[in-house]
């Protein structure tokens, strides 16, 4: 009897540490009912700053780039990024993503702030469309250009480039709709892609009806689809060399109601055309180093009709034809000196900047820089500590003797951590 007990033992011990075993296959195989294999992959990222300006807050919110929006949406937010001198929380980012089943794939980030929380992005890819054709259906960060479908800690430096902000605004282009991409079969990368979206970006576009409260003028809100874009990208290698470029456009309706339904503002009711292209090249060192260029070029022509009202004081002008010309680039150039720094240079400037009204030429300023530099620590790939330095000279104050430039220059320390389950970054 204490025979046969033994040799039980040594079989079952033998089930669980022979390689390749009955037990342990089961293990690896999981259960039916193990819930684990359902978890997303989830990730926290968090983003905060100390900044040093030579400028007051208060002054700082009314700061605006006349001529690229109507009629001052770019004004820096107090929620933004990097928005406050000293100590920000610039956001919480909480990720989510997984394999739904073999047809989908689901992805989800949740921006959080100190007080409150809003759903970023969140939307569906299919996985085995024929022919190299994908759908994508949600809420996303539109793929115009290059650096308004990257999240924030994927940027070489602390803030948004400059005309990005001043065609999109600091949330950048993110809507709700779908999209469709098509990989060509060729023996380089080359992808077309076209988006059907709802098109609510106030800064170029806006859905919102208007009316006066004479009753002589109503507009209604623009119903279904109101932004369309499509895209092409190649990418290519040139020996240690790899090369991507695009180009974008976006077409859509603006209709935007600043004041002018509670009987004092303005509205207008347009039609915009975007055009972009964008071209990064990233050359390669070794194994870790290397130095990448990155610029994009954007081009606004906006073409419909502002209305001006001020009931209060009986004061109402005729509608007068709106024609905008805006446009601008940035260049930056980063380079990975080693496993832990990495330094980098960028200019921002907004060129073209004619508004007409009514064929009178409103005389806005044109050619508008921004200068910054950027040094970056990275202990481990989970942790990024950035010194920034940037010199603003594209921002100006409306007040009653007209437009005034006001300059400034501010100095950025920024901490970006990441834990959790975070996919690699697209090149």
């Amino acid at each position: 009897m204490k025979l046969k007990k033994t040799c039980l033992s040594a079989l079952v011990l033998l089930l669980f540490l022979w390689p390749g075993g009955l037990l342990r296959a089961q293990s690896r195989e999981g259960s039916a009912f193990d819930q684990s294999k359902f978890v997303p992959d989830i990730a926290l990222i968090l983003d905060v700053s100390g900044v040093a300006r030579d400028m007051a807050d208060q002054k700082y919110y009314s700061l605006t780039i006349p001529g690229f929006s109507f009629p001052f949406l770019n004004q820096p937010s107090s929620s933004g990024l990097n928005a406050h001198r000293g100590m920000n929380f610039n956001y919480g980012e909480l990720s989510l993503y997984s394999v739904v089943d073999p047809y989908f794939d689901l992805f989800a980030v949740i921006d959080l702030a100190p007080e409150s929380a809003s759903l970023e992005e969140a939307y569906f890819t299919t996985r085995k469309l024929p022919y190299g054709f994908k759908i994508k259906a949600g809420k996303f960060l539109a793929s115009f250009g290059r650096i308004n479908e990257q999240h924030e800690h994927f940027w070489d430096f602390a803030n948004r480039p400059l005309i990005a902000t001043a065609l999109f605004g600091e949330d950048g282009l993110n809507e709700i709709g779908a999209q469709v991409t098509w990989v060509a079969p060729t023996s380089f990368f080359l992808v077309f892609g076209a988006e059907m979206l709802n098109g609510a970006n106030e800064q170029s576009f806006g859905t919102t009806g208007f009316d006066d409260p004479r009753g002589s003028v109503a507009i209604d809100a623009v119903q279904g689809p109101n932004l369309f874009i499509g895209f092409i990208r190649s990418s290519f290698d040139i020996e240690d060399a790899s090369i991507l470029f695009g180009i974008s456009n976006a077409m859509g309706t603006t209709r935007n109601d600043q004041g002018y339904s509670g009987g004092m503002g303005n509205a207008v009711d347009a039609n915009t055309d975007i055009v972009g292209g964008d071209l990064t090249v990233k050359y390669s060192l070794d194994a870790i180093r290397f130095v990448s260029l990155q610029s994009e070029y954007m081009y606004r022509v906006m073409n419909g009709t502002e209305y001006t009202d001020n009931y209060f004081s009986n004061l109402v002008l005729p509608p007068s034809q709106l024609d905008k010309h805006n446009s601008g680039f940035y260049a930056q150039v980063a380079a990975k000196l080693d496993q832990l720094w990495e330094i980098g240079v960028r200019y921002d400037l907004l060129m073209q900047n004619d508004v007409s009204l009514g064929g009178a030429d409103q005389h806005m300023p044109s050619n508008l820089p921004r200068y910054s530099a950027m040094i970056e620590y990275n202990p481990t790939e989970f942790s990024r500590i950035r010194f920034q330095f940037d010199r603003d000279e594209s921002r100006y104050i409306q007040s009653s003797g007209g437009l005034s430039r006001q300059p400034y220059t501010q100095i950025i320390l920024q901490a970006n951590l990441t834990i959790g389950a975070h996919g690699a970054h697209a090149f």
